[in-house]
Order: C-alpha cells, then structure tokens, then sequence
C-alpha cells in the first residue's frame, strides 16, 4: 500500500475503522482513562456493546457508500479497540507507531494486518519515551499541528499522550514541514476542564475552513494563532457544551463531505447552509461517552 495523507479532508480512498466488538466489562472510575469515559461511569451512563455496534456500522455503511475501502482490526476479546486514531497515523507518505499509554499497549497487535501492508521503510517507530498518539496530529499541507502538554505534572496526568521528545523527532522526520505545538489544557476527571487530544478542540474541514474550541488552549495566542491562518470567518467556533458534545471530532471524507453526529443541529446546519458541504448525519451519541467520536475512530491510510 501507498500511504497518502497530506492533509485532514482530501478524497478519502483507504481508512482503518476500530473495531466494536467484545468490549468486554464496563471500566470502573479507577480503569478509566480519560475525563469523559470517567463522567460516564460516574454516573452509570457507559454505552454498552451493542449500540457501539450499531454507530459502527452506521458510520462504516457511509464510508462504503463513497467507495472508501474500509479495514478493520482483529478481534481482541474483551477489549475497548474504538479508537483506531490513537494507535497509528499517517503523515505524507509514513506510517508512525504510536507509543501509546500503557493501559492500551496491547492494542497494536491487533493492526498487524494492517501493519503488513507497509513497506517495513515506510513505518517509524518512536522510541519508548517519545508519546504520542494520533488523535494529537493533525497533518494540514505544510503545516502539522500537534496537540501536547509541557505541564511538570505530565506523567500524573492519563490524559496527557504527547511529550515534548516525540514532537521534536517528528520534526526530525518531517524537517519540510512546518510543526506547531499547542499546550492544552488536561484534566483526568472534568470533561468540561481539560482536552484528550487536539482533535476535540480544533479540526480542519473543507479547503480552507476549521472548526474551533477556544477554552481548550492553555495560552490563547495558540487560539489566535489558528484564527491568523485560517482567518476568522473560516472558523466555525464551539462552546463549552458542544465541545464536552464533541462537535469538533467529526470526520471528513472530501472537502466536500463530512460525517456528523445527527445532533449536531447548530453545527450540521452551518456546514450545509454557510459552507456548502455535503453532511452525512449518523447517530454516534454512545461513542462519544467514551471520550472520542468519528476523527477518533479513523486511522486514514489514503486520501487522493
């Protein structure tokens, strides 16, 4: 296989979708690994297997309808394998391993399938204290936007997957690019106070359009730096509820398509109305409770 990714919405053609099946028992708050799956197992609203299953096809039936080839981990018995973003990603034309938390570490044997149809050259792995994960990546033509946390607490905080270290290899790897790092803000109990991954507060759609969380940024020139690139009336800004909603982690096929939530009413009418897209709605409520939607469930391979 060819990888191909340059930037977040060109025509999608090949993308791996996790996997819905055997998730096995429901976490306890001690198991739980992000703010949000912590607020749904507090109060005992955790989605169960088979409405995961459900969202998954209904999201998998969409990419099928535009020709996307779709692959699928194995099966890994009682096992929570969602979020295929977090495990690895494409930049250009390579394929980065991520080194991701230990509570998930088992997850990759699972893409070796998938691993497979790479050339060996073509794949980087990170060395072991470089963290990283993919829903903190966010490739944009010349730009690589990386979400992370230089916070001394680090290490005490489940939500914070990217270091320091893995950014400035990836700069190593990619020295034509430009790579911006964004501190966000991180909390492992309060979905409203701090953000998994870059991609629940800012994510490109279209050609030269963005949907955007200001309050994820821990310094606010991070924020302006966006609204100076993509300029302010291409930015599609979220409040506090839709972004615990997760408005910003939809899905784009083309610049001309996306994938939404079916209610994202607010969001999903300015993307028809003002921007002109093309948005397929699908029901993905359940999945967001476990702290990531549709970006979070792709790895994309390659778009056109």
């Amino acid at each position: 296989m060819k990888l191909n990714i340059k930037n977040e919405t060109g025509r999608l053609k090949s993308v791996v979708l996790g996997q819905p099946n055997s998730m096995g028992a429901d976490p306890t708050l001690e198991e739980s690994y992000d703010a949000k799956s912590y607020h749904s197992i507090q109060h005992n609203i955790y989605p169960k297997e088979k409405d995961i299953i459900d969202e998954m096809e209904a999201f998998e039936k969409v990419l099928k309808k535009y020709d996307v080839e779709v692959l699928r981990p194995s099966i890994i018995k009682d096992y929570n394998q969602v979020f295929a973003r977090d495990v690895a990603f494409v930049i250009e034309d390579k394929m980065i391993i991520s080194n991701v938390i230990a509570d998930r570490a088992d997850e990759q044997d699972a893409y070796r399938s998938i691993f497979e149809k790479v050339k060996w050259r073509d794949i980087i792995n990170l060395p072991d204290t470089a963290h990283i994960e993919g829903g903190d990546v966010i490739v944009w033509n010349d730009f690589v936007f990386i979400g992370t946390c230089f916070s001394q607490d680090y290490r005490n905080y489940k939500t914070a997957r990217t270091n320091e270290y893995a950014i400035e290899i990836l700069k190593e790897y990619f020295p034509k690019k430009r790579i911006l790092d964004f501190e966000l803000k991180k909390n492992d109990k309060e979905p409203y106070q701090g953000i998994l991954h870059l991609d629940c507060t800012f994510n490109p759609v279209g050609n030269d359009k963005c949907i955007l969380y200001k309050n994820g940024f821990v310094d606010e020139s991070d924020y302006n730096l966006i609204i100076d690139i993509f300029g302010d009336e291409n930015c599609f800004h979220v409040d506090d509820e839709e972004m615990f909603e997760m408005f910003p982690n939809i899905f784009s096929i083309s610049p001309e398509i996306v994938v939404s939530d079916q209610s994202f009413t607010r969001m999903n009418h300015h993307l028809r109305n003002e921007w002109g897209m093309t948005v397929e709605e699908i029901p993905y409520r359940e999945i967001s409770k476990m702290g990531g939607l549709l970006r979070c469930s792709t790895m994309p391979l390659v778009r056109e």
